[in-house]
């Protein structure tokens, strides 16, 4: 017995009922595959976030194995500048001891501003900045410095596109069952790093 033979025996309102019964049959099949879809564009998209905030891990603890050669290097010539000294121990502690990204990230920050400080006292003293290691040194930091900041643009690239994700309408009803929330932007507010430089002759 075929379909037609079968719908046929069918009352008007029974065709009209397995219609509507296909109908939402399909219509549950798409949300649930819409549904899946979007869970995992998301979890790449939160995986993404993740791994280009290691990226930036691995530049501080490199940067972290590198800050006490500088600092022994700065004290050979600058053993009066016992304040500079201890915004470094404090600072390389804290970043040390961070775990999440909100920490490290204020860690860094803190690191920044001390390792800055580092190299205006440095300014004050001639020699220290002819000591080929020092010089050395210097450089490689210079050059992490940049890698980070390389990474961090990537970070915040990756972030971006994530917070727009979870908070767009209708990816934010699957970014609210995964419980997923904003994450935080890698931002510069170093005043010094804001503002334009000043150049006095």
């Amino acid at each position: 017995m075929g379909i037609n033979t079968l719908l046929a025996g069918l009352p008007g309102w029974g065709i009209a009922l397995i219609i509507v019964g296909a109908v939402l049959l399909l219509l549950a099949i798409i949300i649930i595959g819409w549904y899946i879809s979007t869970h995992n564009k998301l979890i790449r998209m939160k995986n993404g976030v993740e791994e280009a905030f290691s990226t930036i891990d691995v530049y501080l603890k490199k940067r972290f194995d590198l800050i006490p050669n500088v600092v022994e290097t700065v004290k050979g010539y600058a053993k009066h500048e016992s304040e500079t000294y201890q915004k470094i121990t404090d600072a390389r502690a804290k970043l040390g001891s961070a775990t999440t990204p909100e920490e490290k990230i204020a860690a860094d920050k803190q690191m920044t501003t001390a390792v800055r400080s580092l190299f205006a006292v440095a300014e004050n003293y001639p020699q220290l900045k002819a000591n080929t290691n020092f010089m050395d040194l210097q450089n490689q930091l210079k050059s992490m410095e940049g890698e980070i900041a390389q990474s961090r643009k990537y970070y915040n690239a990756n972030v971006r596109e994530f917070n727009i994700a979870i908070q767009s309408f209708p990816t934010s009803i699957v970014a609210k069952k995964m419980k997923l929330e904003k994450a935080l932007l890698y931002e510069v507010d170093s005043v010094e790093e804001r503002q334009n430089v000043k150049v006095s002759f």
